[in-house]
């Protein structure tokens, strides 16, 4: 190309505004164009200050630069980097291909922008306002920001490709026809999307959705609209951790240490139903202090979930349930104040192989925990609370979760079975206790050796002459597999043949449940 051809291809179109000039020869040299008065009041892009053809430019023209613009000039890289400037017309760039660098700082669109099936290396929309984002199946090769931008009819990035890092921090979201803030369904990130400090007026809809490292709402602001979720997310992938936790403002990102003096702490609000079924989590999913304000009729749902760490820490809810079926952790760190009352919780089938409390949780606030989840009786979440105490060497508790699982059943059963039961509880504690009934064997022992001594007690052979033996008496009567050979020498009659076969009785009795501890004992181990 000759040096004329080159000067003509950079050469100004006839029919730009002196605003829409300054932005293309900006393009070319790679530079900020900056169009802000210095007053902050003005300036806001969300305020209600008029802007005027001053600080205006077409939304053509932008299209026009991005797709089809002119060279770079010698020594430079095109790129569009506008600051407060006003785009009148809607920003269409569907399908298309956009190579330079785009980043629009403080800018208001006056109608939506459209960006579905196009593809840019790297867009920045900071602190931008806009009717509404429609940027399905768009694909990036490096991020997509959209920090403290507003949509208030939402954004749309149903099955995008966004390269890297996905930006929505402080942004404010309201809902779209159909009642969504976020449509993101099939969405990929690949590697963190972050949405602190997000304000969303309506649901987060994530179905399918991989993000490759982190996804964090840190102090986000989540409100559901028209009976949808708050945020919907099944089937939702994450490489490491899912943040529903306090964001501090002011001051670096919250840990595990005290926040340094000066940060506002804003917790994780919701109001409306989350839903996380099916999900896979590379490390935890974190609800630190997270709020949840739900109707009778929604819920937590974190059904099939895996992760290697659940952190149930946040307050709570007061209406609602926490559905915990089929899921499983390898760790499951948690609060007694956490969890909801009985009806609430809802863990059929969760498995957890640890349990990391934070702060105080007994054993009769776990049992308390599990008879929550459990409206009727379930032996499931017994066993395996009963099985993660023993693995961490807690055979005593154990124990006493077991105990509590048949107490639990013996609800359940007719009355001829839980007058069985009561006997078992009382006699052996179903088998757990079995001291316990040496402790009976004794004692009736005594007693029987006590009434005895004062039986008549004529022979039954009145030829024979049997040493009377009180004690050994009371002690054939009540061992049932041992014959000591007392009872049948002795002809007893009265009261004396009814303590007799009460003794008889009491032995089976006591025989019976100790078996069938041993037995429960047997095939647990």
């Amino acid at each position: 190309m000759t040096e004329v051809a080159c000067a003509r291809a950079g050469d100004l179109p006839d029919d730009l505004t002196e605003v829409e000039a300054g932005m293309w020869l900006a393009f070319r040299d790679g530079s900020a164009y900056d169009l802000r008065s210095g007053d902050a009041a003005v300036d806001d892009p969300h305020g209600g200050r008029p802007w005027g053809p001053e600080r205006t430019v077409r939304a053509h023209t932008v299209c026009r630069l991005l797709l089809d613009g002119p060279p770079a000039l010698t020594g430079r890289v095109a790129s569009l980097k506008l600051t407060g400037l006003r785009i009148v017309g809607t920003v269409d760039l569907s399908g298309g291909t956009v190579a330079p660098y785009v980043e629009l700082l403080g800018c208001r669109f006056e109608r939506e922008v459209r960006l579905p099936e196009a593809r840019f290396s790297t867009v920045r929309l900071v602190d931008c306002a806009a009717p509404r984002l429609e940027a399905a199946r768009v694909h990036t090769e490096g991020d997509l920001h959209l920090p403290r931008c507003r949509f208030p009819r939402g954004i749309r990035l149903t099955d995008a490709r966004i390269g890297t890092d996905l930006l929505l921090s402080q942004a404010v979201l309201g809902g779209d026809r159909t009642g969504r803030s976020v449509a993101a369904d099939g969405l990929t990130v690949g590697q963190d999307l972050t949405a602190e400090l997000l304000q969303s007026c309506g649901e987060i809809s994530l179905r399918g959705a991989t993000v490759g490292v982190s996804l964090s709402l840190r102090g986000a602001r989540l409100s559901g609209a028209g009976g949808r979720w708050a945020l919907n997310a099944p089937q939702l992938t994450v490489g490491r951790t899912l943040y529903l936790t306090p964001a501090g403002v002011g001051g670096p990102a919250l840990s595990a240490v005290t926040p340094a003096r000066g940060t506002r702490i804003e917790d994780f609000a919701c109001q409306g139903g989350v839903r996380l079924d099916d999900g896979r989590f590379g490390d935890a999913v974190d609800l630190e202090r997270a709020r949840f304000g739900f109707t009778d009729d929604q819920a937590l749902s974190l059904r099939r979930v895996q992760a290697p760490e659940l952190r149930f820490l946040g307050e709570r809810p007061a209406r609602g349930q926490v559905l915990l079926s089929g899921a499983r952790v390898v760790t499951l760190v948690d609060r007694a104040a956490s969890w909801p009352g009985p009806g609430g919780l809802h863990m059929g089938g969760f498995v957890y192989e640890n349990l990391v409390p934070r702060g105080p949780f007994s054993l009769a606030e776990r049992l308390h925990w599990v008879a929550a989840a459990t409206a009727e009786y379930n032996p499931e979440p017994y066993e395996r609370l009963a099985a993660v105490l023993r693995e961490a060497g807690e055979d005593e508790d154990a124990r006493e979760v077991l105990l509590a699982k048949q107490r639990r059943r013996r609800e359940t059963l007719p009355p001829a079975g839980r007058l069985w039961g009561f006997v078992q509880d009382g006699a052996v504690a179903y088998g757990y206790r079995p001291a316990r009934a040496a402790v009976w064997m004794a004692v009736l022992w005594a007693a029987g050796t006590l009434a005895f001594a004062h039986a008549a007690h004529p022979p039954a052979d009145p030829g024979a002459r049997p040493q009377w033996n009180p004690a050994l008496l009371a002690l054939d009567l009540l061992l049932p597999f041992v014959d000591l050979g007392q009872a049948g020498q002795w002809r007893l009659s009265g009261a004396w043949q009814w303590l007799s076969a009460a003794m008889v009785l009491v032995g089976w009795v006591l025989a019976t449940t100790v078996a069938a501890g041993a037995t429960r004992l047997l095939r647990r181990g």
